[in-house]
């Protein structure tokens, strides 16, 4: 009897713009001029955000902090790509992004100084509040798009998570469910090369991390996570046919992280000043720059504007979060959506 194939897949790697800036027009994406001021905008603040709160860090201002240098195309693309009526999950790489849908920055700067109300977020940004244990949001993520789908609405979910999530066995579960399910999530792994001090081929023997969303029944893609306009273009495609019915979709983003894993950590110990260099040449705002310089929309004082305008932005942020008086009582009331009777009576103990 003849062997017979019953299974062949691919995974396709999307790249707008090279390093060079070298734009690819049959990918280039339709934005308008006002958006791309935007995105520019909001990628200068996030950097100046992420270096202010390092320093509060350093200086004992606020507790242990994951920066997010050189990952900016991401959260502010994939931002920029999805409606207000989806939903989205970040991981604490992406809580810039809580901002980006409407919450105050000074907010984001509570979640850093271990304040939970920083994580008291509005409904109508659609976002849920980020957690520390690694992948735990993937289950939530599609749990919430079943529920979307069941109520027939037109929305979908976006769940963030780095290389080092796509080891955990939530991310698996949640990857089955989703294509058994056909939920409509976009799951958006930035694969930055470590998962804390652990490269990525310590973590799979897969050549992409892409190809893991083949075993579950729906498309893998790989793509350019340091280049803001395939982030824009990719999530765009994806989240649209999600919300029309269509099967869910892996995107594998190619980044870095500039930084350390987190303020405990000392990246040194594992990796190279070449290899750091080599990505310190595909920044993405510097990339990003150079398109808008083509569009006539970048020049030194449109750039002078943007930063000051974005060190104001934080630094009234940082004022705000440290001026914020916390209620110590919080930690009864916000445990759950209604106090249980143990909690009122430690509370009543604690402050009576």
């Amino acid at each position: 009897m003849p062997v017979k194939r019953v299974f062949e897949g691919s995974v396709d790697y999307v790249q707008v713009m090279d390093k060079d800036g070298k734009v690819d027009k049959s990918l280039e994406p339709k934005i308008p001029n006002e958006t791309l001021d935007r995105m520019y905008r909001l990628m200068v603040q996030q950097r100046t955000w992420d270096r202010k709160c390092l320093a509060l860090q350093r200086t004992g201002r606020m507790y242990t902090y994951a920066p997010c240098e050189g990952q900016e195309a991401i959260s502010v693309g994939a931002s920029q790509a999805v409606s207000n009526n989806d939903w989205i999950f970040p991981t604490y790489r992406e809580s810039f992004m809580y901002h980006i849908r409407g919450a105050p920055l000074y907010m984001m700067n509570l979640i850093w100084m271990g304040l939970e109300e920083g994580l008291k977020l509005d409904k109508k940004y659609r976002a849920f509040p980020l957690a520390i244990p690694i992948a735990t949001q993937h289950p939530h993520a599609v749990g919430g798009a079943y529920a979307l789908k069941l109520k027939g609405e037109k929305a979908a979910t976006v769940v963030f998570g780095g290389d080092g999530s796509t080891s955990e066995g939530e991310f698996h579960d949640a990857m089955n469910f989703a294509g058994v399910l056909q939920t409509p999530t976009v799951f958006v792994i930035s694969n930055n090369q470590y998962a804390i001090s652990v490269p990525v081929k310590w973590q799979t023997a897969s050549e992409t991390i892409a190809q893991k969303a083949l075993a579950y029944g729906f498309k893998g893609i790989q793509a350019d996570g340091n280049d803001i306009l395939t982030v824009y273009k990719v999530v765009k495609d994806a989240v649209d046919s999600a919300r029309e019915g269509k099967v869910p979709v892996l995107i594998e983003f190619i980044t870095y992280r500039m930084g350390a894993h987190t303020t405990a950590d000392d990246p040194t110990k594992y990796r190279s000043d070449d290899e750091v260099e080599y990505w310190r040449e595909r920044d993405p705002i510097t990339r990003f720059q150079g398109y808008l310089k083509e569009k006539g929309i970048w020049n030194e004082d449109y750039e002078k504007e943007v930063q000051e305008e974005a060190k104001k932005l934080v630094e009234e942020a940082v004022q705000k979060a440290e001026d914020y008086k916390a209620d110590p009582k919080d930690m009864f009331r916000y445990t759950f959506a209604h106090m249980t009777k143990d909690l009122e009576e430690q509370m009543k103990e604690a402050f009576e």
